[in-house]
């Protein structure tokens, strides 16, 4: 069984309630009706009672529950729990109004914020900025997190590495150019979502175009330090650096270029530098190995919304579904 029906199959052990405010996409409908159809997670819809039963047409999206702001009972509620939360920021009862009737992603983070959904998926047709914002000023930071990262939960088929060619690539969507103390709470953040999803025992490779000094360069001086800072962190963790990629996934490698490293050559969480590094590596998996590739997924608020690549299938948006409800059984 591969890596997302295992997520499937627990999804369907605890469903959750995850909403899609894209309403306005195609491929929602079509991810919707799948999810509905394979028992996945209970689907909230949010937008406009007329739009969606024009845009769902053909689509069997009966046991979906649809929310429409502007005559949900809740919606009062919810203006005045964002005007709370934003008050400082000047936002008025107006203002929270307006932005509710209009801009779904909000809503539905609202939702979630409120309890009455347990996670959120958008991005289809979205930024992650936009995705991310309402996250942010809404949801907060999961406790005791320093940091909102993003990753890609990277599937190569036959393939030795890793665990049994699973991989988290992190961060690949969302923080451009860490200092040591991001990339270290990154590699920390990854190394949990990896137990989480996978299931699995962590073992966490900070990258560069160095292992163990074979190169010097300001570059290479951040990945050590944010190794040091990782490992300080969480000494239990199985966690090393700095290592080039084939000397972090393949034994033989690893053995040659840091003989002195138990991790070296069976990392299956991979640290990338900056967001130019680990954006190009996931899109080189994805297309040149054939790699699915889940995400990028978020790690670090308060509770769980993920984004989705503006380049996304529906079968890309049933996974990222079933993903978010599984995140959402630990919370």
């Amino acid at each position: 069984m591969g890596f997302i029906d295992v997520i499937k199959q627990r999804a369907k052990a605890d469903k959750k309630v995850i909403v899609l405010p894209e309403t306005e996409d195609q491929r929602t409908y079509a991810a919707a009706e799948q999810i509905l159809k394979e028992d996945i997670a209970d689907i909230i819809l949010v937008g406009s009672r007329a739009q969606i039963a024009e845009n769902g047409k053909g689509y069997d999206i009966a046991k979906a529950t649809i929310v429409d702001p502007a005559d949900n009972p809740k919606t009062k509620d919810y203006i005045d729990k964002l005007v709370e939360l934003r008050s400082k920021k000047g936002m008025t009862p107006e203002q929270a109004e307006d932005i509710l009737l209009h801009q779904y992603l909000y809503y539905g983070v609202m939702m979630v914020k409120m309890g009455d959904a347990d996670g959120m998926v958008s991005g289809a047709c979205h930024s992650t900025a936009d995705t991310l914002r309402p996250c942010l000023q809404i949801l907060k930071t999961k406790p005791g997190t320093k940091l909102v990262s993003a990753f890609f939960v990277i599937v190569v088929p036959d393939c030795e590495y890793g665990a049994n060619g699973t991989f988290i690539f992190g961060d690949s969507g969302l923080v451009q150019n860490p200092d040591p103390e991001e990339l270290a709470a990154i590699a920390l953040s990854s190394a949990d979502s990896f137990k989480q999803l996978v299931q699995e025992e962590p073992v966490v490779a900070l990258l560069s175009h160095s292992t163990k000094g074979s190169a010097s360069h300001p570059d290479v001086d951040k990945v050590v330090a944010a190794t040091q800072i990782a490992k300080e962190t969480n000494p239990a963790l199985k966690l090393d650096g700095e290592f080039q990629l084939d000397a972090a996934i393949v034994p033989s490698v690893g053995q040659s270029k840091a003989p002195g490293s138990d991790i070296a050559g069976k990392a299956n969480v991979l640290i990338f530098p900056d967001l130019d590094a680990g954006n190009i590596g996931y899109k080189l998996a994805q297309r040149l190995a054939k790699a699915e590739a889940y995400g990028p997924i978020t790690q670090g608020i308060a509770k769980p919304v993920n984004d989705l690549s503006r380049g996304c299938s529906a079968e890309d948006i049933v996974g990222v579904v079933a993903i978010t409800a599984v995140q959402a059984q630990a919370e």
